[in-house]
């Protein structure tokens, strides 16, 4: 069947994510100066509104790049090579965590438990206890392959238990997961823009507290672009700067989706997102569908679900793309053809999984699955009535 032109094009992958059109619009603003005062202001209130959304008192550095960005500065602040880490790792983007730690040459102990699994601060405290001087912890908050959401806090206090520092992987969790970087003690948080923060993907974002701030002056060499000091010696000026040039657009756009989260009130954002994620896994049980990993309700991100072995788990996504308009995410590595993701992180409401299931209903009956069409879109309806939430919302 050849796809209409007229199929209006959804986007339902956990990065990047749909941009509200007041975002859109911001971002068409005319470029202006940096320096300039049309633009200071701006520049200073989102500094200070990512502070809100980070639930911290440091400065949120932003550099420009993607999440990964973050996670770079997070290496090229903190190691020199042979210094002693532990990697976490239950996933794709775990698994980045340790690309980087061989490419800054650390010294690292590795803690790769199964894909769907949650990181078990058990082990984390085992793996420190024999492996003695480990001065850095780095894991994930929501590991975007899976859907799986781990225990950070959890995590941190083993940590400090052992004299480490905790670093933390936020980039899809932020803004759609609850998270408190403070009142959890998380030395380090980076993020990106691309996900719940609901922007195009060109910014990345680090959260150094005092402590791996200092870490990061004592170990001056083998950066210069994502230099935390730098940075946060810009940012802490008055009125603040960058040392490089920002992306000044994306800036505007920051802002407007910093004040449309706020506004919103970050509670009813975590409470929409697990709602959101508790209507698409009920949507897929209903179709006897087998929900990947953790089926837990802080899994407010993705939703992973495994392929029936009938289906070729390859066309899914290809066939939810070309015929019906529908952009999900398939597996990564292993998971390649066994799953597939629907994202609610940003900007979703009800009505957006209602269509995505809908779609997903058509494709997997196409495909030859055992599918009664329409139970899954009334399991979610049902989550949603539940709750007192039009699907229109």
């Amino acid at each position: 069947m050849t796809p209409s032109p007229y199929i209006k094009p959804y986007l339902q992958t956990p990065g990047p994510t749909p941009i509200p059109p007041e975002v859109s619009q911001a971002m068409a603003y005319p470029v202006v100066y940096h320096r300039a005062p049309a633009f200071v202001p701006i520049y200073a209130a989102a500094l200070e509104n990512l502070k809100k959304v980070f639930d911290t008192q440091n400065d949120v550095l932003c550099f420009a790049g993607s999440g990964t960005a973050g996670m770079d500065s997070a290496f090229a602040n903190l190691v020199q090579p042979g210094d002693k880490v532990l990697v976490t790792s239950a996933g794709k983007f775990g698994e980045r965590w340790r690309d980087l730690a061989e490419a800054y040459e650390a010294d690292y102990v590795y803690l790769d438990v199964e894909w769907g699994t949650q990181i078990d601060p058990a082990e984390v405290d085992r793996a420190l206890t024999e492996n003695p001087g480990i001065e850095l912890v780095y894991t994930t908050f929501s590991e975007t392959s899976t859907g799986v959401v781990h225990d950070v806090k959890s995590i941190a206090e083993v940590a400090h238990k052992h004299g480490a520092l905790i670093i933390v992987d936020a980039i899809s969790g932020l803004g759609a997961g609850e998270l408190h970087q403070d009142a959890w003690g998380l030395d380090v948080v980076v993020s990106g823009s691309q996900k719940a923060l609901m922007l195009p993907p060109g910014m990345g974002f680090a959260s150094p507290n005092e402590q791996a701030l200092a870490r990061a002056a004592a170990k001056p060499q083998g950066r210069f672009f994502l230099d935390w000091n730098r940075t946060s010696k810009g940012q802490k000026k008055d009125p603040p700067d960058s040392p490089f040039t920002p992306p000044v657009n994306l800036f505007m756009a920051l802002g407007k989706a910093l004040d449309m989260i706020l506004e919103e009130g970050l509670e009813n954002v975590y409470d929409r997102h697990r709602l959101l994620g508790r209507a698409a896994r009920a949507a897929m049980k209903a179709q006897g569908l087998e929900i990947f990993g953790l089926d837990a309700e802080e899994a407010a991100v993705v939703t992973a679900v495994t392929i029936p072995d009938s289906v070729d788990g390859n066309q899914v996504t290809k066939v939810m793309r070309d015929k019906y308009g529908i952009t999900i995410a398939g597996g990564q590595s292993q998971l390649k053809g066994k799953i597939f993701r629907i994202a609610h992180c940003g900007y979703f409401g009800p009505f957006d999984i209602i269509t995505v299931v809908s779609a997903v209903e058509l494709t997997l009956k196409e495909l030859g699955a055992d599918i009664e069409l329409g139970a899954g879109v009334a399991a979610a309806m049902n989550v949603f009535a539940d709750a007192g939430v039009p699907v229109n919302a």
